[in-house]
């Protein structure tokens, strides 16, 4: 992986689960980014409505390679 790379923080939301979120996340990002090389889950978190959770979240940082 010898190169310069970039991250980037992208949030994710789902109203499956976590997984979903994380995939919705990468998914999204790889419309308008290239070369992407890896990920890391920064947070998880969840909305609430009616008692009920509603709304999962993760804050996911992507990371790609550099152009020159």
């Amino acid at each position: 992986m010898n190169g310069i790379y970039k991250k980037v923080d992208i949030v994710g939301t789902s109203t499956v689960g976590l997984s979903e979120a994380i995939a919705a996340a990468v998914e999204e990002a790889g419309k308008t980014l290239r070369h992407m090389a890896w990920f890391e889950v920064i947070e998880q978190r969840g909305g609430i409505r009616d008692g009920k959770v509603a709304e999962f979240q993760a804050t996911v940082r992507i990371a790609f390679k550099v152009e020159r």
